[in-house]
């Protein structure tokens, strides 16, 4: 597995963590009511689990097992993979400055960079996606 789809994979578990803990105390508050505070961590949650996690995981296993490349490096031009990891993660710690402290205009600048991730990452793996080619009928 090549060294950039482990670290996706790494954050993208400390991230499920992250989530689930949220998630855990959103559902013991609303079984027994001790904080009603909480339920301002619910964006958070969300943050977490779809972002952090599901989204992190998604890239970082596109890229171990798309097709490699038959000629230059195997994978491309993994610069704009590694962009896109640090924008993603800077992305989503500063949407949660924002909730955690209310920081203005942090998430919208952190919904930005989320954004140019993804775009980076297409930009880097874009040539490592072919159609199936069809075989000959003899």
């Amino acid at each position: 597995m090549p060294r950039l789809s482990v670290y996706f994979i790494r954050a993208s578990m400390i991230h499920a963590l992250l989530g689930f803990t949220v998630g855990g105390l959103l559902l013991a508050n609303k079984g027994i009511m001790f904080l009603p505070a909480v339920w301002s961590l619910l964006p958070l949650h969300i943050e977490f689990a779809f972002i952090g996690w599901m989204v992190q995981l998604s890239m970082g296993v596109a890229f171990w097992i798309l097709p490699r490349l038959s000629h230059g490096s195997p994978r491309g031009n993994e610069k704009f993979i590694w962009a896109a990891f640090a924008l993603l993660n800077t992305g989503i710690f500063l949407v949660v400055v924002q909730n955690l402290f209310g920081v203005n205009g942090s998430a919208f600048t952190g919904r930005i960079m989320e954004l140019l991730a993804l775009a980076a990452f297409a930009a880097g793996n874009w040539k490592r996606i072919k159609p199936l080619e069809e075989k000959s009928r003899s």
